[in-house]
């Protein structure tokens, strides 16, 4: 009984003091639980931050400016790739500038292929194109095509067309006036866009091919020279139009006329578009009855690179009617003995050699002279 009271009053009781044990047990699990359910929710909670903040920042870039986490290095390849659509919204002072890049080392880092620019100045239709599309056949690497018409025309050229895409952006053209050597200008300045033309030759809707693209390739790839007309012509046609007041640029001297049907390397393409010397004299005095485009690059090229220049050109023109402008040759016209006299019974100089083959090209041809040209093709002009 006393054993009893001592316990009481000391406050000893045997079962409170096992509850009180087990319950110090348990809370450090409990805790423990509910530690590790907090870490792991502060994780997933980062984890989210994370990919939110992200997808915050990507929404806050200014559209087209996103760069990739690891960019792909700039190729030769990309830099020298040729356009691949002609249209383009520089206008003529920012595509003569790109255009007169120049590379300073003369060989190419790279296999190139070199081509010839055919350069079709129009007012708009090419009716004569499906023979261009014969002559063009089976040689896609050697050639290009840039197409000049009047602004508003729009071409319906089929997709199996070598004209198919070939226009290039345009303004409006008036005959003899400076606006001619401008479109000129033009033609030259796209074409100089791809690395790859060596060779620029201008014609127009009127023009027709008189040999086979081989023959025409080889004759102009192997030539010293570049062909274009430049005369010194006495007369009211010639030196009658000279303007003293285009001294001290050009003086009497060094007037020239010639073809505006030209053929020009690389080089001299890239002289032409580049020039701010001589065009602001022709376009302030040489206007009609001075023809700018029969001026302008013959006498600038003779003063320059007189050596360089054939005095000639590839395209045959017949003026024996006269008038202001030359023969049109119609269906009528078109035979074996026409092309034979053009093609044949001539005499030039090629590479310091005598020749008979002085024209690569001719003009003028009417539509009607499209379907006997068609059927006569191989025996004319062997393509």
């Amino acid at each position: 009984m006393q054993s009893r009271l001592v316990t009481i009053e000391e406050g000893k009781d045997p079962t409170t003091n096992s509850i009180r044990t087990n319950q110090s047990r348990v809370f450090p699990s409990r805790l423990l639980r509910s530690m590790l359910v907090l870490l792991v929710a502060g994780i997933v909670l980062s984890i989210i931050s994370i990919r939110m903040n992200r997808n915050i920042g990507l929404r806050s870039i200014v559209p087209g400016t996103q760069q990739p986490c690891f960019q792909v290095p700039i190729s030769l390849r990309n830099l020298i790739k040729a356009p691949s659509n002609y249209m383009h919204s520089m206008n003529d002072s920012q595509l003569l500038w790109r255009a007169s890049f120049v590379p300073q080392i003369k060989e190419y880092p790279f296999k190139r292929l070199p081509k010839i620019a055919f350069m079709f100045l129009t007012r708009g239709p090419l009716p004569l194109s499906p023979l261009w599309d014969k002559f063009f056949e089976g040689n896609e690497r050697l050639y290009s095509i840039y197409v000049h018409s009047l602004p508003h025309y729009v071409s319906n050229f089929s997709t199996s067309s070598v004209f198919y895409g070939r226009q290039i952006p345009s303004q409006m053209v008036e005959w003899g006036r400076m606006s001619m050597c401008d479109a000129e200008r033009r033609l030259l300045a796209n074409a100089l866009l791809d690395i790859s033309n060596e060779w620029f030759v201008l014609l127009s809707e009127a023009c027709i091919p008189l040999h086979n693209f081989s023959i025409i390739y080889r004759y102009i790839s192997r030539s010293r020279v570049s062909f274009m007309g430049a005369v010194d012509e006495l007369g009211p046609y010639g030196r009658g139009r000279y303007d003293i007041n285009m001294l001290p640029e050009v003086n009497i001297s060094q007037w020239r006329k010639g073809s505006q049907w030209f053929e020009t390397n690389r080089n001299l393409a890239v002289d032409i578009i580049k020039d701010t010397k001589f065009y602001p004299k022709f376009e302030r005095f040489c206007r009609p009855a001075c023809y700018v485009d029969e001026h302008y690059f013959p006498t600038m090229l003779t003063i320059q690179s007189p050596n360089l220049l054939a005095n000639r050109s590839l395209t045959y023109v017949d003026w024996s009617r006269g008038g202001a402008h030359p023969a049109t040759f119609g269906k009528n016209d078109i035979s074996k003995n026409f092309f034979k006299k053009i093609r044949e019974d001539q005499a030039c100089i090629y590479n310091n050699q005598p020749t008979s083959v002085c024209f690569l090209f001719a003009r003028k041809f009417a539509p009607s002279a499209l379907e006997p040209l068609l059927q006569n093709s191989s025996n004319f002009f062997g393509f």
